[in-house]
């Protein structure tokens, strides 16, 4: 059940069978809406407006709820009604889903095609407004043991030191590796740089005896794997 509020109607104007918490309890979290989530963490809305109200403006100041998983505390503090205590709550909650999603994925999942390894990136990097350099630890089953962000930032030689990529992948004992980054741009087209730090990598990889399986690149919900088009 949706509740519709006025600016000026305060939580203890609503019923008490249709307030979110305890409709969780009676109904379970899968029958609320995101405003009605939202509104349990916040817990409180202001001196003017209920909890939903602001829990409303809140997903209004996304394009989707999608986007508070890579939300700052800096951006959640400029919305109205939200300080710094109510913004951590949020951050907290965003962090545990990323990280529930996360090691459920990491249990069970094989890559066998640059289309998986896409499809396990996909979500958290086509979104990202800069430069992300990610990068998969896979044992000798090809399942994912590993996901890290090595850099952040322009993609340059200067900056993807082969060394610091091994060095993870050794301390995780990984039989391959395969490198993802995303384009901002949304056209995940390889540059002639992403073409010479996939180079080098190989390289390095050939001395340390791990594979680079692949370098993916992701644009806007598309891919391009270098090794299909034969950069690899």
């Amino acid at each position: 059940m949706h509740v519709d509020l006025q600016p000026k109607m305060m939580i203890r104007d609503v019923h008490i069978a249709d307030r979110p918490r305890e409709r969780l309890i009676r109904q379970g979290a899968e029958s609320l809406s995101n405003q009605e989530l939202i509104a349990i963490l916040l817990r409180t809305g202001t001196r003017k407006e209920s909890v939903l109200v602001l829990a409303n403006r809140v997903l209004s100041s996304f394009d989707k709820i999608q986007d508070l998983k890579d939300v700052t505390i800096e951006e959640l503090t400029t919305i109205n009604g939200v300080g710094e205590a109510k913004a951590v709550q949020l951050l907290a909650a965003a962090e545990i889903g990323k990280r529930l999603y996360q090691k459920h994925s990491e249990r069970r999942y094989t890559i066998r095609s640059p289309e998986d390894a896409a499809a396990y990136l996909m979500t958290d990097m086509s979104s990202l407004k800069q430069e992300h350099f990610v990068v998969l630890f896979l044992n000798v089953k090809n399942e994912v043991l590993h996901k890290q962000t090595i850099f952040i930032g322009s993609l340059n030689s200067a900056i993807v030191h082969p060394r610091e990529i091994y060095r993870e992948a050794v301390k995780r004992s990984a039989a391959s590796i395969i490198c993802s980054h995303n384009h901002p741009s949304g056209n995940p087209a390889p540059s002639p740089e992403d073409i010479e730090v996939t180079r080098r990598l190989i390289e390095a990889g050939l001395i340390m005896g791990i594979e680079l399986v692949d370098h993916i690149i992701i644009g806007d919900h598309k891919f391009i794997s270098l090794q299909e088009k034969g950069y690899m």
